[in-house]
């Protein structure tokens, strides 16, 4: 299936014109979900939908260190259950029951030496007023999936402000090889935590301010000097996470008051989480694709398994 796969995205990639032009706007789709890794799971992270829209600004006389300069715009949903999405009673779950909903806003700073700093604010919510009981209903009756039971004690309605800051940097590159240094954190009521590790990439791919791996293939001005007219490349990104807070685990940070008249279940989560991620990233004149596996290790001590989801990215480019 992988050796389809690649050779699918390899006459794709052949077919498009050898011609680049850049392109200032785009607007795409991310969707994440366990079952696209076909192991029949249905737990912890086990869906999300994200939209994104990202435009390159001009770049002032005075930022002449910057190459690109991205802004974007995004609203999206991750959905949270336990072992599975029905559960007999609470004794059963093993990650609580949750929804992330919110609106947000990027700034991507890109540096001419192949570093950058990604700035993001984001207002959401976590509990019953995200909507994700709603959507994996909708879900599981329009596939006919298994009859969902566990959403009467998912994490109560929290408002969450979520702030956060991504560096990257290059660190040493060959002709179809290099590694950067990634890292990132997070500050808020909902999320709060940093990471921290390397970015392997294998292929065609571009320098770091017109690159997929940064969210930053679209421009304002014409990038020359790029490596490759598009990208094609494999990559791998381990890292290392320190979890400070997290909402839909622990629930609120503010209101600790037990609520009576809610079911609310929260557990302990793990101080330390290790990620690895591996994809295919694809950059043309038009369009651009990630698709990636992620694995986690635990984040609630009282986790049964690690866990693991597919990632599909689509975006189209446009003036």
């Amino acid at each position: 299936m992988f050796n389809k796969l690649f050779l699918t995205l390899l006459c794709l990639f052949g077919t498009i014109t050898l011609f680049a032009q850049t392109r200032s706007h785009e607007f795409a789709i991310q969707s994440d979900n366990d079952s696209f890794l076909g192991q029949g799971s249905d737990r912890y992270y086990t869906n999300g939908i994200f939209f994104y829209l990202r435009k390159g600004l001009k770049i002032n006389e005075t930022e002449n260190n910057l190459q690109n300069k991205v802004l974007g715009f995004e609203i999206g949903q991750k959905m949270y259950n336990a072992q599975s999405g029905y559960v007999p009673d609470p004794t059963y779950i093993d990650r609580p029951f949750a929804a992330y909903s919110y609106i947000g806003s990027t700034l991507n700073l890109l540096y001419k030496n192949e570093s950058n700093i990604k700035l993001s604010a984001q207002l959401g919510i976590v509990g019953p007023a995200a909507g994700g009981e709603p959507v994996q209903k909708l879900i599981h009756n329009t596939f006919g999936f298994y009859h969902l039971n566990g959403w009467q004690y998912q994490v109560r309605n929290n408002v969450q402000l979520n702030l956060g800051a991504e560096y990257n940097k290059l660190l040493a590159r060959a002709s179809w090889v290099d590694i950067s240094f990634t890292s990132y954190a997070n500050l808020g009521n909902g999320f709060t935590g940093a990471g921290l590790g390397p970015l392997v990439r294998l292929g065609i791919f571009n320098q770091l301010f017109n690159s997929v791996s940064t969210q930053s293939t679209v421009s304002d001005a014409d990038q020359t000097g790029n490596l490759h007219t598009h990208e094609l490349f494999f990559y791998y990104k381990p890292q290392a996470n320190g979890v400070l807070y997290d909402a839909t685990i622990q629930g609120s940070l503010l209101n600790k008051t037990p609520d009576p008249n809610h079911l609310e279940v929260t557990l302990t989560k793990k101080p330390f989480v290790f990620s690895q991620q591996v994809g295919i990233g694809v950059s043309t004149n038009r369009f651009t694709f990630d698709i990636a596996a992620i694995f986690h290790t635990r984040e609630v001590e009282k986790m049964l398994r690690s866990h693991q989801w597919g990632s599909l990215t689509g975006a189209y480019k446009f003036k």
